[in-house]
């Protein structure tokens, strides 16, 4: 029997389950302003995975990556939804 898909998936699931509160976290604290942070750390992740030998660890790091870079889209969402006022505003953060 071969568990690489079902670890793939797991870890994916993981990764994007793992981002979406980070994005929530990152828009509050911070503001659209994050966006520089997930660029580049997808973008090194992107690189790794070409550089890994290893199938599961490559396949693993090209989703982070691509994750990553997904988040950049998601942040510019959360503001949209901070403004509807489905999300907490900080009022510690300038505008």
């Amino acid at each position: 029997m071969y568990f690489e898909g079902i670890i793939i998936g797991l870890i994916s699931f993981l990764i994007i389950g793992v981002l979406h509160p980070v994005v929530i976290k990152g828009e509050y604290c911070i503001g659209k302003k994050i966006w520089p942070i997930f660029l580049l750390s997808g973008v090194i992740f992107l690189i790794l995975s070409m550089f890994l030998e290893d199938t599961i660890f490559s396949i693993i790091s090209g989703v982070l990556g691509f994750s990553l870079l997904w988040s950049i889209h998601e942040v510019y969402e959360q503001e949209k939804r901070v403004r509807k006022g489905w999300f907490p505003y900080n009022p510690k953060r300038k505008k």
